[in-house]
């Protein structure tokens, strides 16, 4: 399944944002702020991350594996597997 251009904009716009949220990070650092408010900004990150992943991971199942299944590439069951093994780590 192909994202359209909206959903592709979507994550994109997430993922600057995180980026934004990690040079936040880097400043608050160099910043000597209190560990647990830079800790607090580094889960934040990480779970936006995260959702960022869960949705791709979702596209690449209703996707890209059904797709493969469909034509007859079961070993694509086995990709998306140690692709979930992988990111839940």
């Amino acid at each position: 399944m192909r994202r359209t251009q909206s959903e592709q904009d979507k994550l994109i716009a997430q993922i600057s944002r995180i980026e934004g949220q990690v040079r936040g990070i880097g400043k608050m650092i160099a910043a000597d702020r209190y560990c647990i408010d830079v800790l607090i900004q580094v889960q934040a990150a990480r779970a936006a991350l995260t959702r960022v992943g869960l949705l791709i991971l979702e596209d690449h199942a209703k996707g890209c594996v059904v797709d493969a299944v469909q034509r007859g590439e079961e070993k694509v069951i086995d990709e998306l597997v140690d692709a979930v093994k992988k990111f839940v780590r």
